[in-house]
């Protein structure tokens, strides 16, 4: 493996490596193949390392039995029967029957791990997986040693969840169900800054937002011990991908569940106030079963539209805050101006409430799923609270769309810098000793008196208006910049032709 390739991070080195490998297998199958093999590799790494201080019986370890699950689980570490370990499976990587000993190697973890019941993936001995090709896999992943991170299996993590996105790019409009862009759960993350407190998803799909908030902490100097994580999934495979992600980070999930049913009919966190939801819903859910809900008690601000479950969640993150709790998430774009249904009755109530805080209108092809412009909305209670400036009669609008930059034909993300202006423009509107200014164009502080005068629409551009000329306007870049765009795109297309023609043959010869 080319290690020393210092122009690709070798997350990338490998994912190139193993989608060689996937020849006719359906990226979406695919994903459990190669995620299942990463979370054993991790597994299977922590265990050893500390099977090994065992076996040298040094220290606290004297007189301990390395093959005492107890040992294990004292220190929060899978137990990994022998069968199932790297090292064994590694020798066997060429044998015909390697699917078979993977598949078995799943059973017996989540046999000796009830944690990890119902959540491994048992497919390796398929018929349209060639063991050679598993070999290889094998052999790949046994490359990456946990010690490439902090040997805390913190590389492991990177490597799992950069998969995860490349197979959510893959898989295209249904990546977008289990997978919240990175750069967009991380400017989630970073506005809302969960330091310490309950932090709720109730729709995690893979688990990037709990991934992130830890990320977060650590990156603050914080203890990760100051947060825990409640979240629900009604898919039952996406909810295995973000009991592996979560894992493979050392992060506790016991509190994250599954049922088919989902949030709305099956709350799986009744009682639970937390001090913050972050969440990326399904846009513009019109199969939420609304009908049977009319009465339900979450909907204080009003009984939201059978049509249409955007101003559900609204509500139902709201009744999941704790007394000073706070809401960061992801809605489309019409839930800032619709009035279908009662729609627009609800968001005046909730702005008469004071419980809207801030609004951002994020640029388009952010979302593997949908074309459907986005928004984020943040809603706080308690906004008069004193560690905060008081901006209870104030919401603040910021304008993002022409932030970000194309990574493909279809595909844009935030640029670290993107996030770090629009997490600091709401920071500094917030902080009683913050330099916030309006900024035509980007940003307005809008009383909720000039809301009401627009009829209660938060469409951001409504409010932060026209930016002013800019006499620095520069032709000749801007004129680079859409030709390389332009030359980028003709290289995919190009590439696309290729694979198209590539397709074509293999069918006709399969003929």
């Amino acid at each position: 493996m080319a290690q020393n390739n210092k122009e690709e991070p070798i997350e990338k080195q490998l994912w190139k490596a193993a989608d060689k490998l996937r020849k006719n297998i359906d990226a979406a199958e695919y994903k459990h193949i190669v995620l299942g093999l990463i979370f054993l590799k991790y597994i299977s790494d922590a265990f050893e390392a500390h099977y090994e201080k065992l076996k040298k019986g040094e220290g606290e370890y004297l007189g301990a039995d390395p093959e005492d699950r107890d040992e294990y689980k004292a220190e929060n570490i899978f137990f990994v029967p022998p069968s199932a370990r790297w090292s064994y499976l590694q020798k066997r990587a060429k044998l015909p029957e390697i699917g078979k000993d993977i598949d078995a190697a799943m059973d017996s973890i989540e046999r000796d791990n009830p944690s990890l019941k119902d959540v491994l993936p048992k497919v390796y001995a398929r018929g349209n997986l060639d063991p050679t090709n598993l070999g290889g896999l094998i052999d790949l992943i046994s490359n990456v040693s946990m010690q490439e991170g902090n040997g805390k299996g913190d590389f492991l993590g990177r490597v799992f969840e950069y998969f995860l996105g490349e197979f959510a790019l893959a898989e295209g409009k249904k990546g977008g169900q289990f997978y919240t862009p990175r750069s967009v759960v991380e400017l989630l993350v970073e506005m809302l800054e969960p330091y310490k407190g309950r932090v709720f998803d109730p729709c995690c799909g893979s688990g990037g937002m709990f991934v992130h908030s830890e990320e977060f902490v650590k990156y603050h100097q914080g203890n990760v011990n100051d947060i825990s994580i409640y979240g629900q999934e009604s898919n039952q495979t996406t909810w295995r991908l973000c009991k592996m992600n979560l894992a493979i980070r050392g992060i506790d999930s016991s509190q994250v569940k599954w049922n088919n049913e989902g949030s709305f009919l099956n709350n799986s966190h009744k009682d639970l106030k937390a001090d913050f939801v972050i969440a990326n819903p399904p846009f513009n859910d019109s199969d939420w079963s609304g009908e049977l809900l009319r009465k339900d008690g979450r909907w204080q601000y009003g009984v939201p539209p059978a049509s249409n479950a955007n101003y559900a969640w609204i509500q139902h993150f709201i009744y999941h805050l704790a007394p000073s709790g706070q809401a960061g998430f992801v809605l489309a774009k019409g839930s800032l101006t619709s009035k279908t249904s009662g729609e627009g009755d609800i968001r005046k109530a909730l702005v008469e409430a004071r419980l809207i805080d801030c609004i951002v209108n994020l640029p388009a092809k952010l979302f593997l799923n949908t074309q459907i412009p986005a928004s984020l909305w943040f809603v706080r209670r308690n906004r008069e609270n004193g560690k905060f400036r008081n901006r209870k009669d104030e919401i603040l609008f910021i304008d993002a769309r022409n932030m970000g930059h194309l990574i493909n034909r279809r595909t844009r993300e935030l640029s670290e810098e993107d996030i770090l202006k629009i997490a600091g423009t709401y920071h500094n509107w917030r902080n009683p000793a913050g330099s916030y200014e309006d900024i035509k164009g980007y940003c307005n502080s809008a009383s909720v008196e000039k809301v009401k005068e627009l009829d209660y629409m938060l469409m951001p551009g409504r409010y932060v208006g026209l930016p002013d000329e800019d006499d620095d306007f520069d032709f000749n870049e801007r004129f680079t910049k859409l030709k390389a765009e332009f030359e980028e795109q003709l290289k995919e297309e190009e590439q696309l032709n290729k694979l198209i023609n590539k397709n074509l043959k293999q069918v006709v010869a399969d003929e």
